[in-house]
């Protein structure tokens, strides 16, 4: 086959700007664009800032494309960037799939990613943490918290090998329950609700009901329990703010199980219901469908519901 000119001369720069990259180089990539800073770029990926601005220049200059605008204070991906960093995420992602298969074995062992929703996590990672440092030991696990969309993303580019979410299933990723966590209506301690025979989710005192701020998946599990309009909601930041302002008789809210159990020093504040049977959320274990060790995060999986914290129904 003979090449044109321009066809040969634009397959033969590919060629060479291949030849002169290196993953390192796109994971600085990456991690400027996640963080949007160089210096704390650098310092995660353990490299001076002065050699990961340099290495970036290159690839930038090597690709024709400027991938982040530079202010003074703030770094931006520009527009044509954004296609180069979701790219990287894929190649990058694929590439520690790739390393993961020559890691993969009867069990797990090293370094492991895990998020969970921002609900969940200070409740059940600390506990998760124990139970595998006891149960797992060649495991290092590596915890963090966020929301449910910016975790998909993260374990769909590879920056993520766990999560643990109450979403349903989402197409390119494998899923497993974990447990059961029911949801408790919580009222100050004088309202009406704490002495009512019965609580009727579809007919809560209107405008009394306070939710966590959009973006947080407990937000839309209350409001459909409720049959609420979110139009006429009070929001919080945090579960912590929401207990505070429950506590303050501010009006009332839906909190999960872990996080009542967590905070016994407001209960001279507050009084919990309980709620009918199925009134609360699944948890579940996600991971890349494409990830080798899926036959061993299944395992977990049952492992981590067969060991439910206490209140907690297993899968």
């Amino acid at each position: 086959m003979v090449l044109s000119g321009k066809t040969y001369y634009t397959a033969r720069m590919a060629q060479t700007s291949l030849a002169g990259t290196s993953l390192r180089d796109l994971e600085y990539v990456e991690a400027v664009a996640e963080l949007k800073h160089f210096s704390k770029a650098a310092a995660r990926c353990n490299v001076s800032q002065p050699a990961l601005s340099e290495q970036i220049q290159k690839l930038e200059a090597r690709l024709g494309v400027m991938i982040f605008e530079r202010g003074r204070r703030q770094v931006a991906v520009t527009p044509a960037g954004e296609k180069i960093v979701g790219q990287i995420g894929k190649v990058l992602s694929a590439a520690r799939d790739l390393f993961a298969l020559g890691a993969e074995s009867d069990t797990l062992s090293g370094g492991l990613q895990i998020g969970a929703i921002e609900t969940l996590g200070p409740y059940y990672l600390p506990f998760l943490l124990r139970l595998l440092k006891d149960n797992v030991p060649r495991l290092e696990p590596h915890l963090s918290e966020g929301r449910t969309a910016a975790l998909t993303e993260k374990l769909r580019h590879g920056l993520l090998d766990l999560i643990i979410t109450a979403e349903p299933e989402e197409p390119g990723l494998g899923a497993q329950p974990l447990f059961f966590e029911p949801f408790f209506l919580v009222a100050p301690l004088r309202h009406a609700l704490a002495k009512a025979a019965r609580v009727d989710l579809k007919h809560l005192p209107p405008g009394e009901l306070l939710l966590l701020e959009e973006g947080h998946c407990l937000r839309d599990q209350a409001l459909a329990l409720c049959d609420a309009e979110p139009g006429v909601m009070r929001h919080s930041t945090s579960l912590e703010t929401l207990w505070q302002m429950v506590a303050a008789g501010e009006g009332i809210s839906l909190l999960p199980a872990l996080a009542l159990a967590a905070r016994s020093d407001l209960r001279e504040r507050i009084c919990s219901r309980a709620l009918e049977d199925g009134t609360g959320r699944w948890l579940s274990l996600k991971w890349r469908a494409s990830d080798p060790r899926g036959a061993r995060f299944k395992e977990l999986a049952a492992f981590l519901s067969l060991n439910a914290p206490e209140g907690l129904k297993g899968s």
